[in-house]
């Protein structure tokens, strides 16, 4: 049965576009493209859509209440196809807290070949939504207790639980996810203590808008949170979030950890990609470093979580039961990569149990 699309964008261009790249595309039919979200509801009135393709910033109602509307009534799957500025990056950010499962980007200028040019993109984004667990679009986020902000310096003097071990090296985490990850990020970081093992974390998502992902849960979370910097030290209380358009890795710097911000080719379809990250920990880290792969369409991780535990590296799996899309945990599970399977909510214990080791 074909994968039924709605799109609702006030550009009837971007409209035109998506229309002629999804209709040509077997398996895929788009119902319907509307101006705004109220003709939007009336297409919807006569056939609910599997997928629905959103832009934020629209005349009569935003994308963000639409998208609040929908998630109440009836949770659907729905990219966020919004525009590059710092603006519209916040308001992604809040979109894919209520629910959204990922976010294409749109240029300033040059639209059409962008569009034209991202087409393999839009197609896997369409199939990847339409096998999402729509039960967990609105992930129920355990309260965290509020916390005083600390400094840089605060949290390395307050991070006891992380000890050191082979080769005086500490403790720390490499971290993967795509579709549905911004939510299970947000829930495990969320639960770790300001002591808990450094992150290194690659999301996949455009240029621009990892930073406000990062600024995002650097609010509302008890460690620090930051887009990667080159350079960036990989320490207890802190996590990195790997630069959307650019790969990351982990490398040795003194006695711990550091992130290098690289240029490259896409990997396994994705720039940054989590094959890139975990391929980096595997070379430098062997049981020092723990190996997690969450939520997620396709198969970036799975080869490189093997060669993390083929180096002796522990590694962890979300479940299917938690995950919205079950995917990337699941083809690093069959390949082997994945020692220990685990729901979302006993991650972050987990991870805090790892640097206590």
């Amino acid at each position: 049965m074909d994968i039924k699309v709605l799109i609702v964008d006030d550009s009837a261009l971007v409209r035109q576009v998506l229309t002629d790249i999804i209709s040509h595309k077997k398996g895929i039919q788009v119902i319907a493209a509307a101006a705004n979200p109220i003709f939007a509801r009336r297409y919807m009135d006569k056939e609910w859509p599997d997928v629905i393709i959103l832009d934020i910033e629209m005349p009569q109602k935003n994308g963000i209440d639409f998208l609040k509307e929908i998630m109440a009534e009836r949770p659907t799957p729905v990219i966020i196809c919004s525009g590059v500025t710092e603006n519209n990056a916040r308001v992604t950010m809040e979109a894919l807290s209520a629910g959204a499962v990922s976010v294409i980007s749109k240029p300033q200028i040059g639209m059409k070949d962008f569009l034209i040019e991202s087409e393999q993109l839009l197609v896997d984004e369409i199939r990847s939504a339409a096998n999402v667990n729509t039960q967990l679009l609105q992930v129920v986020k355990v309260p965290v207790p509020a916390v005083e902000r600390k400094n840089s310096a605060d949290v390395i003097l307050s991070a006891p639980t992380v000890r050191v071990h082979g080769d005086n090296l500490e403790k720390i985490v490499a971290l993967g996810a795509s579709a549905g990850g911004t939510q299970a990020i947000e829930v495990v970081l969320r639960a770790l203590p300001p002591g808990a093992p450094g992150v290194a974390i690659v999301q996949h998502m455009p240029e621009k808008f990892t930073l406000a992902f990062a600024e995002r849960l650097n609010s509302i979370c008890q460690i620090e949170v930051k887009e990667a910097q080159n350079g960036d030290v990989i320490k207890p209380g802190r996590a990195i979030i790997a630069m959307g358009g650019k790969h990351m890795t982990i490398i040795r710097k003194g006695n711990g950890y550091a992130v290098e911000v690289v240029e490259g080719p896409l990997v396994s379809r994705h720039r940054p990609s989590v094959d890139v990250l975990f391929r980096s920990a595997a070379k430098s880290g062997g049981s020092n470093i723990l190996g997690v792969i969450l939520t997620g369409m396709g198969d970036d991780g799975a080869s490189g979580m093997l060669e993390m535990r083929n180096a002796g590296c522990p590694t962890v799996g979300q479940d299917k039961e938690t995950s919205v899309v079950y995917g990337m945990p699941r083809e690093a599970f069959i390949r082997g990569g994945v020692e220990r399977v685990l729901p979302l909510e006993r991650i972050a214990d987990e991870i805090v149990r790892f640097g206590q080791i």
